[in-house]
């Protein structure tokens, strides 16, 4: 992405677009809020929102929103960093909430505050940031993280990736070191290059459309050029191992 004036323009309609769309959506989806509100707090431990510090825009931290789908302590138990189908730390509710993304939602709060966009990178853990290559450290926070982006679009299964992956006797930690955070970082490298408005509402069509067509390949049809996705990424590469 060539730093012109043409990127100023770029950032500026985006914010705009950023709040006109977040300010809708929170109105039209307040029946769907309040119902997911209500059932959080009457049942489980009652918690509703989960906040987490993550990394932003310039490599600034902020508190990204979450509805609650874990269990309060869930920190302290099992893998702080990784979450696997079935996990014991999430509670029933938040189970559904997790396969359906509606426990994302609450990030249009973030939106509105301006600490993240609709279409970005995904913000990480600091902690998790540092597994990226000095290349993708550089660049993946001069755009504002976003609630949805490639790597939410080309990693729709990451926790069934994982899982596979820990079920065949393997370290999910170091699948995600050598696997998953190498090509993730690709996926942003090339979001950087390429983001424009049209690239942020065709991300946009494809997130609405993978929530109805969960396995569509449709990304790459679209988005010409992607890194190209290693089989050992796919349920089939998986298992074939």
């Amino acid at each position: 992405m060539k730093k012109t004036a043409t990127n100023s323009i770029y950032f500026m309609l985006k914010r705009s677009f950023d709040l006109l769309v977040s300010l809708l959506g929170i109105i039209a989806l307040s029946p769907l809020l309040i119902i997911i509100i209500l059932i959080l707090k009457f049942s489980g431990e009652g918690e509703i929102f989960y906040l987490q510090e993550r990394m932003g825009l310039n490599k600034k931290p902020f508190h990204i929103y979450k509805f609650a789908t874990m269990l309060k302590n869930s920190p302290n138990l099992g893998n702080k960093t990784l979450t696997v189908r079935n996990d014991p730390r999430i509670t029933k509710t938040g189970q559904f909430l997790r396969m359906t993304k509606i426990n994302e939602l609450p990030q249009i709060i973030n939106v509105i505050k301006g600490d993240m966009s609709l279409v970005g990178p995904r913000p990480l853990l600091s902690k998790s940031f540092e597994k990226y290559a000095p290349e993708v450290q550089s660049v993946i926070y001069k755009n504002r993280p976003g609630i949805t982006g490639l790597g939410s679009l080309v990693f729709r299964d990451e926790e069934l990736l994982v899982t596979m992956y820990k079920e065949l006797g393997n370290d999910p930690v170091e699948y995600y070191k050598t696997n998953i955070f190498p090509h993730k970082g690709a996926l942003e490298v090339w979001y950087y290059n390429n983001c424009c408005v049209l690239i942020d509402l065709k991300i946009l069509f494809l997130t609405f459309w993978s929530l109805v067509n969960p396995k569509s390949q449709l990304v790459y049809i679209i988005l010409k050029n992607l890194p190209i996705k290693p089989t050992s990424l796919t349920v089939a590469g998986l298992k074939n191992l």
